[in-house]
């Protein structure tokens, strides 16, 4: 009778594989653990002749998949940027939140009415800090519909 076990099995240099009952599909481990986790498969060769371990097949990462460690070392952080927004006489208020809301992506009515309010009372208002080309791109599409922005590095980030 022949069958394959398949398993996981903890290898350490003084472990001993000791199959009692061939058919039987128990095996004895005895020795210390050490956590190698290596994939194993044992196949019976007959009657008091043990096991024969066959080569091991070793689980590799999936391709694709770094860890958290080298991810943070292939992304570089560009420096932050503000997104600035002046003052100006011709648009009114309503318009200036439309055009905040519409162009800032998860901007809610009560940030874009405090940004509004802010760039009138205060002359400017800082709208959102964010990486130099997301920065430009929203500097780019307030413009476009007729709000005076721009952008600056933002020292000390958020």
């Amino acid at each position: 009778m022949e069958s394959t076990i398949c398993g996981r099995l903890s290898l350490s240099p003084n472990q001993v594989f000791h199959n009692p009952n061939p058919g039987d599909k128990h095996i004895l481990i005895q020795g210390s653990w050490t956590s190698r986790g290596v994939l194993m498969s044992l196949s019976p060769m007959g009657q008091g002749k043990g096991g024969v371990l066959e080569r091991p097949v070793i689980e590799k990462p999936t391709p694709g998949r770094e860890s958290e460690f080298d991810l943070r070392k292939v992304r570089k952080t560009s420096p932050p940027y503000r997104v600035i927004l002046h003052n100006d006489n011709f648009n009114k208020r309503e318009y200036v939140v439309q055009v905040l809301m519409k162009v800032i992506p998860g901007m809610s009515l009560d940030n874009a009415v405090n940004i509004m309010q802010e760039a009138h009372y205060n002359g400017l208002s800082v709208v959102i800090i964010c990486n130099q080309p997301d920065a430009e791109d929203h500097c780019m599409q307030l413009r476009g519909n007729g709000l005076l922005s721009s952008i600056e590095p933002a020292s000390g980030g958020c």
